[in-house]
Formats: C-alpha cells, structure tokens, sequence
C-alpha cells in the first residue's frame, strides 16, 4: 500500500482503500482463486468480496486474516488493512478536534473581551473578582477541582499528556505551567459554567494547604501564588 505523508484526507482514504482491494484481487488472482471461492472461504458473500476489490467499502479485520491465509499472502494483507485502519481513525480524531476547536472559537467570539493582561473571573452571587495574572500550581488545582475532573479528564481537555497536569500540582516542587498554556488555562475558566466560576473563587478564599500535610514534605506554609479576592469596587492587586 502506498505511504501518506503529512495529514491524511478523506479523498487518500477513498484512494488507499482502492489500492487495498487491488492487493487483495493480485494475490487472489495468483492463487488462481475467483471470488466465489474466496468468498466461501471467509464466509462472505460474492458481492463483498466484489466491492471489497474495488475499494466501494470496508470490512472487518478478521476477513482479511481469513484472505491472508487463504491467499498464502504472509501478512501482507493484514499488514495494509492495519495501516488503513489506523489512518481512518487518526482520521475521525482530527475531525472531532476540528468540530471542538471551531466550537470553542464561535464562544469566545461571542463572549466579551477580557483584559490582556489578566483573568478576571467575577462571581455574581458572591460579591468577588478573582484576578489570575500567573497559572500555578494552587490555580490550576482549584480550576481543575472546580470543574469536577480527574487528573486525566482535565489533562485530556487541554491536551496535554496526564503527567503534565501532576507536574503543573506537585506541591512540594511544581513545574508552572508554560506560558503558552495560560491561553489555555484561560479558555477552560471562560468556558465553564456559573456553577464551576462560584467554586474556582471559593476554593481560591480557602485557606492554603500547609506542605506538612503532605507525606515526605517539610513543615513548612505552602505560600499562596494567587490574586486575592476583592470586595467591591475597590483596586485589583495582582502578586
């Protein structure tokens, strides 16, 4: 089966499926097969064999292991399927990545401009601003507590791989997270609901967690890294 470079397209998937159902006719041509024969040998019909060879549909793996044993074709067949199989679903993953991304710019080119140089989340209900000028690891733990997510739900809304995520809340030495993931840290507080901006501000009021309440740590305060919140209309001070 010919190679794909780059991102591959639904006209190269019509295309590979093609030249799978040519490889599968050749060997069973060679085998001076016809697709009868064949057929009962896989326990399929006539016509899917038919439409398999010329690349009109898909079929499940296990007819193909049955035609690369048939056509004593070493794998060969299995081979291709596999590499088609595997395209078709980076395929499908793409296009859900699309169909997510282009939501998630339509909400916030409907949602009002916010300030360059900070986030600031208001709390209807509470009477508070919370301003987040740095993502670290207090910030990112209470976004990720405030939307109800596990370590790889959130890692897996960001993009980024899980260990990332424990690095970004390791308390007794966290890695921040870099710049270029405060944009996104940013979108993920935009986009959330009511619900989850009233709990992000009340667990950022909590107290912080002392290092001592954590096993191997040393008794020591774990020093807040974030903007405090703000009753009324008063100045925003940002650490």
């Amino acid at each position: 089966m010919d190679t794909v470079q780059g991102p591959v397209t639904p006209e190269q998937i019509r295309d590979l499926q093609k030249a799978l159902g040519r490889q599968l006719a050749h060997w069973r041509k060679a085998a001076g097969m016809t697709q009868a024969a064949l057929a009962r040998r896989t326990a399929y019909s006539r016509s899917s064999v038919a439409n398999v060879e010329i690349g009109r549909n898909t079929i499940p793996r296990g007819f193909w292991e049955r035609a690369d044993r048939e056509l004593r074709a070493e794998g060969t067949l299995v081979d291709a399927f596999d590499t088609l199989h595997e395209l078709i679903t980076t395929l499908r993953t793409h296009r859900a990545w699309v169909a997510e991304h282009e939501r998630l710019l339509r909400h916030q080119a409907a949602a009002p401009p916010k300030p360059p140089t900070s986030l600031m989340i208001a709390t209807p209900g509470c009477g508070c601003t919370v301003t987040i000028a740095r993502w670290r690891e207090r910030e990112v733990l209470a976004l990720r507590e405030a939307l109800r997510l596990s370590i790889g739900a959130f890692a897996e809304r960001l993009r980024v791989a899980p260990s990332i995520v424990v690095a970004w809340e390791d308390r007794r030495q966290p890695e921040p997270p870099s710049l270029a993931m405060h944009a996104a840290l940013d979108d993920l507080l935009k986009l959330a609901d009511q619900d989850a901006r009233t709990r992000f501000a009340r667990i950022l009021q909590m107290p912080p967690m002392r290092s001592s309440d954590h096993a191997g740590a040393p008794d020591a305060g774990h020093r807040a890294t974030v903007t405090p919140l703000h009753r009324g209309a008063g100045p925003q001070a940002v650490w």
